[in-house]
């Protein structure tokens, strides 16, 4: 099989992305795409997408992780394939699109920084002295000084592969929060690529969330990754819950080509 593919990346969090909306590329194996995602051997990426048709909305985000197996929602990728759908001829004021989470809107604006709408955060759990919580993907946040020491693959995977996490998996992301209350600073292990990545969206959301500066209403943190920069902005309620979260930042074209499956 040819698959004609596009290199996409988001702060540094890079995507092999497909036009799927024939269906060529349905049957593409768990094997193939691992294959496809290695960085040695393969084009090398964080994971891999494939826009697809779906009534009633503009495009369906299909996400595989670097491993092959289906992922939960990718924060940078559904950026990604929003600038992607954009590069289509797909045009929109306010895309509105079908992730493997549920819907997501994302915007575009003219300095070409890709804004996604996130789902809403109901509940931030503490576990000993760190938190959990849910943004399409289960992140586990742990907060830290001097972020940029931190042996992010060893204590990451440690975690990761600890008993309580081993089976389902989460992403773990170590935050610096720095004197100035709206910036912060996020390295991420990221399950699926089982290593430290550039940048993850859903993380970077996460941490934000965890990381407000206002009790109640309107916050926006800076957030500061190997990548580059984000920002997340959205409401917190004073029954403490999240709402109207937005993840901003640039996606970017890197190139394309064609590549021979076996």
């Amino acid at each position: 099989m040819q698959l004609h593919f596009f290199k996409y990346q988001g702060t540094g969090n890079d995507f092999i992305i497909a036009d799927n909306r024939m269906n060529e590329y349905t049957g593409l194996t768990t094997q193939q795409i691992h294959h496809l995602c290695d960085r040695r051997f393969g084009i090398g990426a964080d994971g891999l997408m494939l826009l697809n048709e779906k009534e009633g909305y503009d495009f369906e985000m299909k996400y595989y992780n670097a491993d092959g197996k289906e992922g939960s929602m990718c924060g940078n990728g559904g950026r990604c394939i929003t600038k992607f759908a954009y590069h289509l001829g797909i045009h929109r004021e306010t895309y509105h699109f079908l992730a493997s989470d549920g819907p997501h809107d994302a915007e575009i604006d003219f300095d070409g920084i890709v804004s996604l709408k996130m789902k809403d955060v109901d509940t931030i759990k503490r576990f000993h002295n760190d938190l959990i919580l849910n943004t399409g993907s289960p992140h586990y946040i742990k907060l830290v000084n001097n972020v940029m020491d931190i042996d992010v693959y060893k204590k990451g995977h440690d975690i990761r592969f600890s008993r309580e996490f081993a089976d389902e998996g989460i992403n773990v992301n170590f935050v610096e929060q720095t004197e100035n209350s709206n910036k912060i600073i996020v390295r991420t292990y990221e399950r699926g690529v089982e290593d430290e990545t550039y940048s993850c969206g859903t993380g970077v959301t996460a941490a934000a969330l965890v990381s407000y500066h206002n009790e109640n209403g309107f916050n926006d943190i800076e957030v500061k990754t190997l990548g580059g920069t984000l920002s997340v902005e959205f409401d917190r309620t004073d029954d403490e819950k999240y709402i109207n979260i937005w993840l901003c930042g640039p996606a970017e074209k890197v190139y394309e080509g064609n590549v021979e499956v076996k």
